[in-house]
């Protein structure tokens, strides 16, 4: 009789706190220190962040590195957690497999904060020559300066910050570096998103490139049955790098603690 073994575990922190506890899922090319700001900005608060399959410490687990493994782990670290009181705060990549975690309608998820999210439909400009360009973003440390100064982001950040942008990006392995921009990115997974039925905040960046505000609200909100719709100023793509501060506010205000 042969037996399945289950799947390793992402590396994940949960700092024990003040509920609903806030589950941060990083975008393509971070890391659970992606939201080291924000965290430091909800002091308190029962927060857990993630290293997806494949990336930083969380890098020696085998893939696939798909949208859809990615969001069964999370759902294993929900449970290896004891999380049974959460929302879910998904960046960039992390927003779509938010989405997708959602879509399974789990026991005790009250709501989604999706942050400059992947939309449920792809938006035009995801062509076969922008996913081929995007999957070399990160191939050596001048490609990932540039991606980060000109195109992730829209202020000055600080050196510690830009480093860390750096250092986490280049830290995921090759198939997972490649998963995203050849894959995940031109998935649709409008059909799930419809299938989410607790209440969603929308953030965008004001400045954001990546995902463009406009892009959120026609590709996005349409397809969440209850949304809310919000803007950061001044802000690019890699909002809780950029603006932390006014970040944890929106979240705080969606999902204060009990």
């Amino acid at each position: 009789m042969s037996s399945t073994q289950p799947m390793p575990l992402p590396a994940y922190d949960h700092r024990p706190g003040t509920g609903p506890t806030l589950v941060f899922l990083h975008y393509w090319g971070g890391s659970a220190r992606t939201w080291d700001l924000v965290v430091d900005c909800l002091p308190g608060r029962d927060v857990l962040t993630v290293d997806f399959r494949g990336w930083s410490r969380s890098s020696g687990l085998p893939g696939p590195y798909t949208l859809g493994q990615l969001a069964d782990d999370v759902l294993a670290v929900l449970a290896d957690s004891d999380v049974n009181d959460y929302v879910l705060v998904g960046h960039s990549m992390g927003g779509k497999v938010a989405q997708l975690v959602a879509a399974t309608r789990p026991a005790g998820l009250r709501g989604l904060v999706l942050v400059g999210s992947g939309p449920a439909k792809p938006a035009a400009q995801i062509t076969p020559d922008y996913q081929e360009a995007l999957s070399h973003a990160y191939d050596s440390d001048e490609s990932v300066a540039g991606a980060r100064d000109h195109i992730l982001t829209a202020t000055r950040l600080p050196a510690s910050v830009k480093s860390r942008i750096s250092t986490d990006s280049r830290a995921g392995v090759d198939a997972c570096r490649t998963e995203w921009p050849l894959h995940g990115i031109a998935e649709d997974i409008t059909e799930h998103t419809r299938m989410v039925s607790v209440p969603a905040l929308v953030i965008a960046g004001e400045n954001d490139q990546v995902e463009p505000v406009d892009v959120l609200r026609d590709n996005l909100v349409p397809y969440l049955s209850q949304a809310e719709f919000t803007v950061i100023p001044a802000t690019g793509h890699l909002i809780p790098l950029e603006a932390p501060a006014d970040l944890a506010d929106a979240i705080t205000a969606f999902a204060p603690a009990a």
